[in-house]
């Protein structure tokens, strides 16, 4: 076991060199890295607790994903009836108690009104359900029941969807390392290491960006809509910022255009230099702009932000070209701000913060210090007690500590993790256990020696046994790390992906890297005598 060709030499170096020189990005300031090469641009980052920065818990309503199915589902309905051969007449759907009423005016037409609807169902998840219940009521009347299954898929798949537009626009904010994380049910966890003023944040986290082009119903009566009354096919919106100051207009239940057929926006200014969102349709979306603008010219065009009207100008001309402006005493930042939002996408589920905590960068500074300390006090008393306990071979147990220290920070900066406080505990843990590997080799040489072994023989049979026991100890570490890093969330999951790391590092430093200096020196000094 002592015996190492020129490629076991190097298969055993080449990884602990490379693992080093990936950890000395993350001792040079930022100056510095960006003009490393590319391979090695890689550094450990910074946690919320040792960097500062925003905290916000978000929790999703579910019965705002149930509201939208139901009005997608309405709409689905509509167009199908209408558009089918024959077509169907019916009269006004209800969507009183959470669920879809109407009536077929044609009885006769009922059973063929039931074979169109039933295919906008679909199965929900892997659970044999389908997301909506069909049945026929009084012969005549047809009522579409959401079923709890398919609401527990829509709010799972809303959830998925709305943490990717979270870290869209997160991304698009320009900031570095956020935590995303999904938890429970419709809750998600924001961690925005360096941000230190939240309320930028939470105003665009909890923007939907759900944008709608309706027209304005001109046929409302004023006072009608004072009072929150809209003729049939049209609703009543807030439009805070009305030019005659009535605060609600009507308008047509029909979306026009979407922000779905969005391809790019961006904040710019218009002719009185006020700030305005730019935007730009996809094919499909400037088509269907172009023909609404050119067949309700001279009639106000309303164009609606999460429910609520930014504007409503007049349409004087065909807009053609597939481009828009979005005005609505909009300050340069919430331009932008809008403007992030629609390139990310709608959030399918309103969010609102349920917790919000802000760490400052004084206190992740005396966080960092105090972890500084603690390890500093760890290594010189482990290193310390190595030496005298065992001499020579103790300073090759301190080398190969240190060696491992570089190793696991070289790890996670290739693996772009973040260190939190934890996993310096998590460090501090590791150097301990690191040398454990170390006292039982050297241990079981000394009881070698003890039974009369040479010196050659007595090294050789120490690492030997000891390599299995070493084994086992770490393999039942690695389980408990396993289930930490499984079940547990952020600080738990910290400390679990340091522990980890070290385990594997400090096996193959403690008991491969010292073996190898054992037998160089061995092969030198070629000792009678060990003082172990």
């Amino acid at each position: 076991m002592l015996n190492f060709s020129r490629w076991a030499v190097a298969a055993i170096l080449l990884p602990l060199v490379i693992g080093i020189v990936c950890a000395i990005p993350s001792f040079l300031p930022d100056a510095a890295v960006q003009r490393l090469p590319g391979f090695m641009q890689t550094r450990v980052n910074l946690g919320l607790d040792l960097s500062g920065g925003s905290h916000l818990l978000l929790e999703a309503s579910t019965q705002d994903v149930a509201k939208q199915r139901l009005a997608n589902m309405e709409e689905q309905v509509r167009t199908e009836l209408r558009r089918g051969t024959p077509r169907i007449a019916i009269g006004d759907i209800s969507s009183r108690d959470g669920k879809l009423s109407f009536m077929v005016r044609d009885p006769s037409q009922v059973d063929a009104a039931v074979e169109r609807i039933r295919p906008l169902t679909q199965g929900a998840g892997l659970t044999g359900q389908r997301d909506f219940n069909v049945e026929v009521v009084n012969s005549s009347t047809i009522v579409i029941t959401p079923t709890d299954a398919g609401i527990d898929n829509a709010v799972k798949s809303a959830m998925e969807v709305a943490t990717e537009v979270i870290r869209k626009r997160i991304d698009e904010m320009g900031t570095r390392e956020p935590t995303i994380q999904q938890q429970g049910g419709n809750r998600i966890v924001v961690q925005v290491p360096g941000l230190q003023n939240p309320k930028a944040l939470k105003d665009l986290l909890g923007q939907t960006a759900k944008l709608e082009f309706k027209l304005v119903d001109t046929s409302a009566n004023p006072s009608d809509v004072a009072q929150g009354r809209a003729p049939v096919g049209s609703e009543v919106l807030p439009y805070p910022n009305n030019p005659s100051g009535i605060p609600a207009i009507a308008v047509k239940r029909q979306v026009m255009v979407s922000g779905e057929d969005l391809t790019d926006a961006t904040q710019g200014y218009d002719q009185s230099n006020q700030a305005i969102v730019n935007i730009r349709f996809n094919g499909s979306g400037g088509r269907k702009f172009g023909q609404v603008t050119s067949q309700n010219v001279n009639r106000p065009f309303a164009i609606i932000l999460d429910g609520t009207v930014l504007s409503a100008p007049n349409i004087n001309e065909p807009i053609l070209g597939g481009s828009a402006q979005i005005s609505g005493s909009f300050t340069v930042e919430s331009a932008n701000q809008l403007a992030i939002a629609l390139r990310s996408g709608k959030l399918p589920v309103a969010l609102t913060v349920v917790e919000e905590r802000t760490v400052g960068p004084q206190l992740g500074a005396d966080s960092i210090r105090a972890g500084l300390l603690a390890s500093v006090i760890a290594v010189a008393a482990v290193a310390g007690f190595m030496f005298v306990s065992y001499g020579r071979f103790g300073m090759y147990a301190n080398l190969a500590v240190a060696i491992n220290v570089l190793v696991i920070l070289g790890v996670m900066g290739m693996l772009g993790a973040t260190l939190t406080l934890p996993g310096i505990a998590g460090f501090v843990l590791t150097i301990g256990t690191a040398v454990d590997a170390n006292v039982l080799i050297y241990e079981r040489i000394r009881e070698e020696r003890r039974r009369g072994r040479g010196v050659v023989q007595a090294i050789e049979f120490g690492y030997k046994e000891a390599s299995r026991t070493i084994f086992e100890a770490n393999v039942t570490h690695a389980i408990a790390g396993g289930i930490m890093l499984a079940l547990g969330s952020g600080p738990v999951k910290g400390f679990a992906i340091v522990l980890l790391i070290g385990i594997a590092t400090s096996v193959f430093t403690a008991v491969t890297f010292t073996r190898l200096l054992a037998s160089r020196w061995l092969r030198a000094k070629r000792p009678t005598e060990i003082h172990i």
